[in-house]
């Protein structure tokens, strides 16, 4: 893909590995959003789905494939021939497609389709050939490669090679491996594996340990050329390799690493808050690069230095990541073209219909703080687009009685799939009560998995933020509001969650064959 010795692929699995994180579904059209946001900074290869796992996934993937403009689009697929022949059929529409294909190397993961150490070699062969008699381009990877014996670990890869791949991925499935034990096996890799200098060798590292990304970057000091990641670090557990990170690490330090990518890094800041908010899931505070307290200095030694020379305290600027620079915040006088200029700043461009219904929720805003920051701008634009894909259950209006004695009481009106219902519930508090009416309205058997409040900005007219995850029949899922009454945000937080659980109801996801490895845990 590249003759610079010194560039580093970016590979970006946020719409794979990212959205198998619990609760982080997407719908088509935010998987759109996300990969056309993902082509525009300058991502190289998109990981767009696994065309099998459903028919709504093979739709996104093929539809990304066609809207590509610059990114390579890749597919995942088991080491199955169907599973292959699907995943070529969605990825063939890109101007760059891709197959990824892969299998558990390791024991543990040997043990799962009872598989001895010939038979899945001889599985390697026949599908990676077959990957590659489809595509020019096929990517293997041997899952949990950093559990997987040495010696059985050169000869799959060697195989994989001889095969047709043209990229191989080391994934470290679970987290395990640290930066030396990651530098070395790669460096092992190269040298020693047959081919291993004809092919770009990938990073693929999970965060279990905290290590994701110096992991990756050891690597890539090893020899590997390509790192496997995701915006805010999205995926299963503790998440994978956050891309900002690894991108503003090898821009801010390379003095030491010498490696660059192409990635736009002003467009990270936006491409963050998008994902933040289609996935429901909020970016911790002080998160590298991204949080809300990255570019923050309260310590009165941090704010005097800063006032003296800014790079007393930052080794980067904010602008470098697209972060607007300070100013004024907006109030109930400030006009349409104001909060359009306002918003732009932050990376949000809309049409004029558009800004039309946020200036309306600005202006209900506005009339209830007396300054509205540009925190609370995100916060509106994230409710936004969460109302915009609800659509089938509406917070209409909601009176809540609290107080010391209880029970609490919720007086409620929803609309449900356009008509209007009323009820009056009780609960151990105003939101068990408003929990209460929801349910009692929308009978369901989701379980609530996880309630969380944090203010936007300070004050006591500051709004709240709510994440709530719900699971249902092994699916969840996760609804986010922002409202300054904070009852109010839970309730359409736990509705936006019961509209995702409704979409995923409706996908309908295929079987897996008992002998071989369920698709969310690749990589």
């Amino acid at each position: 893909m590249t003759t610079d010795k010194n560039r580093v692929l970016i590979f970006d699995t946020t719409l794979r590995d990212g959205e198998q994180s619990p609760g982080a579904t997407m719908t088509h059209a935010e998987k759109l959003e996300i990969a056309g946001l993902l082509d525009d900074m300058g991502v190289d290869i998109i990981e767009a789905g696994f065309p099998i796992a459903s028919e709504g996934d093979f739709q996104a993937v093929s539809e990304i494939a066609r809207q590509s403009k610059n990114a390579t689009i890749c597919g995942l697929a088991r080491a199955q021939l169907p599973d292959i022949d699907r995943c070529w059929e969605a990825v063939k529409h890109a101007k760059s497609p891709r197959i990824h294909t892969f299998i558990g190397t390791s024991p543990l993961h040997r043990a799962i389709p009872n598989l001895t150490q010939d038979e899945m070699a001889e599985r390697i062969e026949q599908t990676v050939t077959h990957a590659r008699n489809l595509c020019d381009n096929v990517q293997w990877s041997p899952m949990d490669a950093t559990r997987t014996e040495w010696d059985y670990l050169k000869r799959v890869c060697e195989i994989a090679i001889k095969s047709g791949a043209t990229t191989i991925n080391i994934p470290d499935t679970v987290g395990y491996t640290a930066p030396r034990e990651s530098a070395e096996l790669i460096r092992r890799l190269i040298d020693e594996v047959e081919g291993g200098h004809d092919v770009i060798w990938a990073t693929h590292c999970h965060n279990d340990l905290g290590m994701a990304t110096a992991n990756s970057l050891a690597a890539v000091e090893a020899g590997a050329r390509q790192i496997e990641c995701t915006i805010n670090g999205l995926g299963e557990r503790a998440g994978n390799t956050a891309l900002e990170e690894v991108v503003m690490a090898l821009k801010v330090r390379n003095d030491i690493m010498p490696f660059h990518t192409q990635i736009d890094t002003k467009k990270i800041m936006h491409i963050s808050r998008r994902v933040s908010t289609v996935s429901g899931f909020p970016v911790q505070f002080n998160k590298a690069i991204v949080g809300k307290n990255a570019f923050a200095h309260e310590s009165g030694i941090h704010q005097d230095g800063m006032l003296k020379n800014a790079e007393t305290f930052e080794i980067m600027r904010p602008e470098d990541v697209g972060l607007a620079g300070t100013s004024l915040p907006l109030g109930k006088h400030s006009g349409r073209a104001a909060l359009r200029a306002k918003l732009n700043d932050l990376g949000f461009e809309m049409g004029d219909n558009q800004l039309k219904d946020v200036f309306v929720r600005f202006k209900e805003l506005a009339d209830r703080k007396k300054e509205v920051f540009d925190d609370d701008l995100i916060a509106l634009m994230r409710d936004a687009a969460a109302s915009e894909q609800s659509d089938r259950l509406k917070i209409k209006s909601l009176r809540v009685v609290c107080g010391t004695e209880g029970p609490q009481t919720a007086d409620l009106v929803m609309e449900i799939d356009g008509k209007d219902v009323s009820t009056t519930a009780t609960g151990d508090g105003p939101v068990d009560a408003t929990f209460n009416a929801v349910k009692a309205l929308f009978d369901h058997s989701a379980r609530l998995q996880l309630y969380q409040v944090h203010a936007v900005t300070e004050g006591t007219d500051a709004q709240a933020t709510v994440s709530v995850r719900m699971e249902e029949d092994g699916k969840t899922a996760t609804g986010q509001s922002a409202d300054t009454d904070t009852v109010v945000a839970s309730a359409k937080a736990y509705v936006n969650a019961l509209n995702r659980l409704l979409i995923r109801r409706e996908t309908t996801e295929v079987g897996y064959d008992t002998k071989t490895v369920s698709y969310k845990d690749a990589g």
